[in-house]
């Protein structure tokens, strides 16, 4: 985060050390966001490419890795575990892997910070090297997001783990164990479920299998191939393969722009009147882009240039100019692909013509915070219209904002979401806690300063 002086006039938009807070003022005659940015790597390929880049045979070299809290938390539990993993940077980061099977067991408790991903994922891996102990945690929101969507099936292959709240928080114990195949089916679209009974099937004899009610993002599938693993894929039952004993082999990974971080500018983009805006390099995986057709739905201008594929994952520059938006449903098969993607699509609701209803999303209550009840009422508080549903909500849109003292809940999409919405509001917005965004965009706020030419 930048520090600027409060009181200027000349400086509209400002982050206060002592506090944390985001001050957006917007200038009385508008503003439009132009120009061409990038966005940080995509969170969920960083986590994978230190993952299997420490459980592989040989070096494994990461370009673009995103450099947030999350992926940094991924690489000090690996690196506990005897993983050599050089400095975290964009330009390249280089892992020299142990071999599947062989990571060594930690003098200490692994922190997983506050990434899910982190914790749900390696809970696979450590659950299948036997005769070796692990204690994981997290920070205060990680201890308190439920774990027993992952810890059953794990049991289920005859894992041994224990925790709060019948094995379902952390902290968590786990005796490793030679663990056995199954086939589960989920009662979640989850990546973060399919992806950590996988990796437990790696170390197994034979072949575990996870079918889906829908399709989840497929980022691990399409690593695994690349390191080597014997996985297949059945789309017509959502179910995915993977035989066990493989050994993995170091790769080279580029990892494209987070779809995720660059849904906050396409938003901006579309609600801030003239704006013209490219995102480069942004992942466009066909499990990831379900805000892209959902705004599209929606009217918002966009368009993907450039389109390419970069180490087996679509990429393509997405271009955004201001449009009109209206109101639709965002509910069924698409929620797994923009689940993370929904506090800002709650923004662009917020300024679009009718009622848009947001179901089917029960899993935003269990993020890094009720992003369900955390929306609702930052949103509200700045004169917006939304009701909250127990699985989603609903946004009457074309009410006006105003500038308000807003409060991210040390959500990081929370505090990003709130920054673009306070782009179209009248007068001054405070976000409290916006230090958040960090975890996932490091660089936000010199982007939005940069864009807005607010600096």
């Amino acid at each position: 985060m930048t520090s600027a002086n409060p009181y200027s006039e000349a400086i509209a938009l400002h982050v206060t050390d002592a506090h944390h807070d985001l001050v957006i003022q917007r200038p009385s005659a508008g503003l439009a966001l132009q120009g061409r940015i990038r966005v940080p790597g995509d969170k969920s390929i960083s986590h994978r490419a230190l993952m299997l880049g420490a459980l592989a045979q040989g070096e494994t070299v990461i370009h673009g890795l995103l450099l947030g809290e999350d992926p940094r938390s991924t690489a000090s539990c690996f690196r506990a575990m005897g993983a050599e993993i050089s400095e975290l940077n964009t330009e390249e980061v280089r892992v020299k892997g142990i071999g599947l099977g062989n990571l060594v067991e930690p003098v200490d408790v692994l922190d997983a910070g506050n990434s899910g991903t982190t914790l749900r994922l390696m809970l696979g891996i450590l659950a299948s090297h036997p005769d070796r102990f692990f204690t994981v945690t997290g920070d205060g929101s990680l201890r308190s997001r439920p774990m027993s969507r992952v810890v059953k099936p794990l049991q289920q292959m005859g894992a041994q783990i224990w925790g709060r709240k019948q094995n379902s928080l952390a902290p968590l114990a786990i005796q490793g164990q030679v663990l056995k195949p199954i086939h589960y089916h989920s009662p979640i679209a989850s990546a973060q479920v399919k992806s950590c009974v996988l990796l437990a099937g790696l170390m197994t004899q034979g072949k575990t299998t996870v079918t889906e009610p829908a399709l989840s993002r497929d980022h691990s599938e399409r690593m695994l191939r690349a390191f080597g693993a014997d996985l297949t894929v059945d789309p017509e039952t959502n179910s995915v393969t993977v035989t066990g004993q493989s050994q993995l082999t170091g790769q080279t990974v580029v990892v494209p722009g987070d779809i995720s971080s660059a849904a906050f500018w396409l938003v901006a983009g579309a609600i801030v009147p003239g704006s013209d805006l490219t995102i480069e390099n942004v992942g466009v995986n066909p499990t990831r882009t379900g805000v892209l057709e959902i705004l599209e739905r929606m009217g918002a201008d966009i368009t993907l240039e450039n389109q390419r594929e970069v180490a087996g994952e679509p990429v393509a520059d997405l271009r955004v100019r201001h449009s009109a938006l209206k109101a639709c449903e965002i509910s069924g098969d698409v929620i797994p692909r923009l689940i993370d993607e929904i506090p800002i699509l709650a923004v662009a609701a917020a300024f679009a013509e009718g009622t848009t209803i947001v179901k089917d999303a029960e899993e935003l209550r269990v993020k890094e915070s009720d992003r369900i009840t955390v929306m609702a009422t930052q949103l509200n508080q700045m004169g917006a219209s939304v009701r909250e549903l127990p699985d989603g909500m609903e946004i009457t849109g074309g009410t006006p904002l105003k500038g308000a003292e807003v409060d991210s809940y040390t959500d990081h999409r929370i505090a990003m979401s709130l920054a673009i919405a306070a782009l179209n509001a009248a007068g001054t917005t405070t976000i409290h806690r916006a230090e958040a965004a960090a975890i996932s965009y490091p660089d936000f706020t010199p982007t939005l300063q940069r864009v807005t030419g607010l600096g």
